[in-house]
């Protein structure tokens, strides 16, 4: 029997096999194939580890056995195990990581009824932010820039270009312009805009956001270590003083396999 998810093969169920060790605390059982089922072997696995994944059985970050033990576990080839974890790979379910190995993808939840900065977001969750500088620099504003900023030809702005990582995992691709009068300098913002905004007195109190799906650019995927044309979520925020003013214009670009928006609503 493997270490992690304990699992039933074909021929577990055969009196040649000895019967499934009790699993280790901690870790679900996936379930068996079906000798009935008529979808191909990989598909029937894949099915087993999507249920797992979706109920909660399987939490995320979870380490799933070697290929060569899970082939062993269900008596079907690698090549069946190895195209099944890739069709979940592909859908964001699961992670690969060369000398890792495969676990469960973590998916962060981002809600739409709060004004809230990612390292906020992260710190909620326990997970720690950073950022990985592309480029932070005062210039004059672009006429793309002065539209949603209200903004005069030529007005001073500061840009933040980065990619904000969570547990070392790049998450998002980050374009963020403010007003030149919000902050002192570009050298204000160490990693939160929003405590560097909140500490002038700048910080938005409201915000429109617009979602929308894009694949990435070539540029892009290769800051989040992902295939050019992957889909990804764009959200572009502008966000507003309580007098009206805008702050903050930010364009960031969101892994579409890690990151869930959710938005309550209500009948009023």
């Amino acid at each position: 029997m493997t270490a992690g998810i304990a699992l039933r093969s074909r021929e577990a169920r055969t009196a040649h096999l000895p019967a499934p060790m009790s699993e280790p605390q901690g870790h679900a059982r996936l379930g068996e194939l079906l000798p009935r089922d008529r979808k191909p072997l990989y598909a029937q696995f894949a099915q087993l580890l999507r249920r797992a994944i979706t109920e909660g059985r399987l939490e995320a970050g979870t380490a799933l056995p070697p290929e060569r033990d899970l082939a062993a576990e269900y008596g079907v080839s690698r090549i069946t195990i190895r195209k099944a974890i890739a069709e979940l790979a592909e859908d964001g379910l699961l992670t690969r990581k060369q000398g890792a190995g495969t676990t469960v993808a973590a998916r962060i939840e981002q809600s739409f009824s709060r004004i809230s900065s990612f390292s906020e977001e992260m710190a909620a969750r326990g997970q720690v932010a950073s950022s990985a500088w592309i480029l932070r620099a005062a210039g004059a504003v672009t006429p793309a820039e002065a539209m949603q900023l209200n903004l005069s030809p030529g007005a001073p702005v500061m840009r933040f270009h980065r990619v904000r990582i969570a547990d070392d995992a790049p998450m998002a691709v980050e374009f963020s312009t403010v007003p030149g009068y919000c902050l002192g300098g570009v050298d204000d913002v160490s990693e939160s805009l929003y405590a560097a905004l909140a500490f002038t007195g700048h910080r938005p109190v409201r915000a429109l956001q617009r979602l929308r799906a894009v694949p990435f650019t070539g540029a892009q995927a290769r800051l989040l270590g992902v295939d050019a044309g992957t889909p990804g979520l764009l959200i572009e925020r502008c966000g507003f003083l309580r007098d009206g003013r805008p702050v903050e214009y930010t364009q960031s670009y969101y892994r579409g396999d890690t990151y869930d928006f959710v938005a309550e609503l209500t009948d009023l």
